[in-house]
């Protein structure tokens, strides 16, 4: 049998208010993403005006980021998952802008000289900002060019992580008072991308519309769904409409009970406890929501995991 690594591509995250500046100092240097003049210098300073702000929302959500913690944990099931399966691999976590960062785990997965290699973002829907930026980042500091490389593009579709959804969903939904849970409408929030993006044939919006889809098909349309895009950065043109006005636009037609789902995230982090869970929320009582839920993130979840097995699985089966 070959000797197996998979390594698994996450943004990572802060895991201390002083990791903050350095962190987004890492984002801001990303070419693959930013295009901007005297980069390294511009990234600092960028970092630097950003970073007392953002210190603020980490202060919020305990002090650091929680993307870590779930990474390590979704690692550790995964490696079990597919030992269980008779594949003896090692799973490896790799962060795109903070510790373990993706070039010092390519190192280390070239020095230990694995016969094959998968890659395996934690971003169900491909988009170049993510998983290209990751792939990238990989090919610069991976140096065993006798490993053979396989790359997981996404997985948007696959049943196991649908379902998964589906169950955080109705964990949610048993949140709200009983009276009122088939009137809730289900707000799909997926990360944003420049609209530019799309233009140059980035799939990443046509799959979180699939995904949705697939959600609803699953689950018979048993509520009102909606779909908008967050984290907008720079002045830009991004997809839209943006979570915000979604929430103000679903109040002033009389909405009162909103679920918010997580759809392109697959763990909690600053944008889903801060962004979706205090910011907005603050968006949705001023605009007169009764009920404003978010669901918890995909996490430990077991489904999830047996998502990420499968999708390893039918690579190198393939």
């Amino acid at each position: 049998m070959r000797k197996t690594a998979v390594v698994l591509f996450n943004l990572g995250g802060p895991d201390s208010l002083e990791a903050v500046e350095p962190f987004l100092t890492n984002l801001f240097s990303d070419r693959d993403i930013f295009n901007l003049p005297f980069q390294d210098f511009m990234a600092k300073f960028i970092a630097s005006r950003r970073a007392p702000k953002v210190v603020e929302e980490y202060k919020l959500i305990g002090g650091k980021s929680p993307i870590g913690y779930w990474t390590e944990l979704q690692r550790k099931n995964l490696e079990e998952s597919l030992r269980s399966s008779d594949l003896e691999a090692d799973v490896y976590t790799a962060m795109r802008y903070w510790h373990p960062l993706t070039a010092d785990i390519a190192r280390e997965v070239s020095e230990k000289g694995y016969e094959q290699v998968v890659l395996l973002p934690l971003y169900p829907h491909f988009s170049s900002s993510t998983t290209g930026s990751s792939f990238n980042e990989w090919d610069r500091a991976f140096k065993n060019k006798s490993a053979k490389v396989i790359r997981v593009n996404n997985y948007y579709d696959n049943p196991a992580y649908i379902r998964a959804i589906n169950e955080r969903i109705d964990e949610a939904l048993l949140r709200f008072p009983e009276g009122i849970r088939k009137d809730v409408h289900l707000v799909f929030s997926a990360h944003g991308t420049p609209v530019s993006y799309v233009k140059k044939g980035d799939p990443y919006s046509h799959q979180i519309k699939k995904t949705v889809e697939l959600v609803m098909e699953e689950r018979e349309n048993s509520h009102e769904h909606h779909e908008c895009f967050q984290s907008k950065v720079g002045p830009v043109k991004w997809l839209e409409p943006s979570t915000s006005k979604k929430i103000e636009e679903l109040a002033l037609l009389g909405r009162k009970h909103l679920l918010l789902i997580p759809v392109s995230f697959v763990s909690d982090h600053v944008e889903t406890l801060y962004e979706l869970g205090i910011e907005y929320k603050h968006v949705a009582e001023k605009a007169g929501i009764e009920n404003y839920i978010v669901m918890t993130g995909l996490n430990d979840s077991p489904l999830f995991v047996e998502a990420l097995c499968e999708e390893v699985l039918k690579k190198l089966n393939g």
